[in-house]
């Protein structure tokens, strides 16, 4: 599809399983990326969350721990009254009532979209005050994260009995553990499934590197970053992937992926036999 016609397609939204509330199914990764609360940091920072707005993004992702990144955002909406145009999402590292006033201070916001629980580790944490913030209004929404395997026992635990509205998981082509494990529990208790490093960690560029995409992938993608990206959204239960950029001509490419086709069920396996043979 010619890249004019694919822009002028809608974006690709997925709902909350919870609500059914629509969600754009590209949204924007901040770890690594706003940590530097400094000039440089600020203004790139305004033109990624403007091209993120502009091209049919609405989902930021960040946490009380990725350095100054929070107050970065903070900066960038507050001033800007662009708010109401984010789903905003955070993470704390313990349900902290301390944490989290930080947390919405910096991010000037009475109110969150998302509240996480970052890196859960223990099959026994609980999400009680995340659920009581929930029903202050302090969060529309609450869920748990993780990107380690080895705490892929207290994701599954955690999900099955608190059941919170989303999970936010490691996924990508090369690593595909998450479409075993996390992504079928998921649906099974209507969680909204995020996916954290969609690009592997930077692995996936550099195995294409100096590569042309294949004429069969130029079916349904442009570029490889939306290969990657097309991947994780052509399995329904992925509710939106979150990579993160520093590069506003990278955060189109990437929301580029959400118009178009998606790969079916052939397609996906012949781009998980071309990935694994690299």
């Amino acid at each position: 599809m010619p890249a004019l016609a694919q822009a002028a397609l809608p974006p690709l939204t997925r709902p909350i399983p919870s609500t059914g509330e629509p969600l754009p199914a590209v949204g924007l990764g901040t770890a690594a990326i706003f940590d530097t609360a400094d000039a440089g940091t600020l203004q790139n920072a305004r033109a990624l969350v403007r091209a993120l707005i502009d091209n049919g993004g609405k989902l930021i992702d960040t946490a009380s721990t990725y350095g100054d990144a929070e107050r970065i955002l903070g900066d960038v909406i507050g001033p800007a009254s662009l708010r109401n145009k984010l789903f905003i999402a955070t993470k704390l590292e313990s349900p902290d009532v301390e944490e989290l006033k930080r947390s919405l201070n910096r991010l000037q916001t009475a109110k969150l979209d998302l509240l996480q629980l970052h890196n859960v580790r223990n099959p026994q944490q609980s999400l009680g005050a995340f659920r009581d913030w929930k029903a202050q209004s302090v969060c529309r929404y609450v869920g748990i994260t993780s990107t380690s395997h080895g705490a892929f026992a207290a994701v599954e635990a955690i999900l099955g009995r608190e059941k919170p509205d989303f999970v936010q998981i490691d996924y990508s082509i090369d690593d595909r553990a998450a479409e075993q494990r996390i992504l079928p529990l998921a649906a099974d208790v209507k969680a909204g499934v995020l996916t954290a490093l969609p690009f592997g960690r930077g692995r996936l560029f550099r195995a294409v590197r100096g590569r042309a995409m294949p004429d069969w992938a130029q079916r349904f993608a442009e570029s490889w970053a939306q290969f990657f990206l097309k991947y994780l959204l052509s399995d329904p239960r992925v509710t939106a992937v979150i990579p993160g950029t520093a590069d506003p001509s990278h955060m189109i490419d990437n929301l580029d992926a959400m118009r178009g086709p998606l790969p079916d069920p052939d397609q996906r396996r012949q781009m998980v036999q071309f990935i694994d043979a690299l």
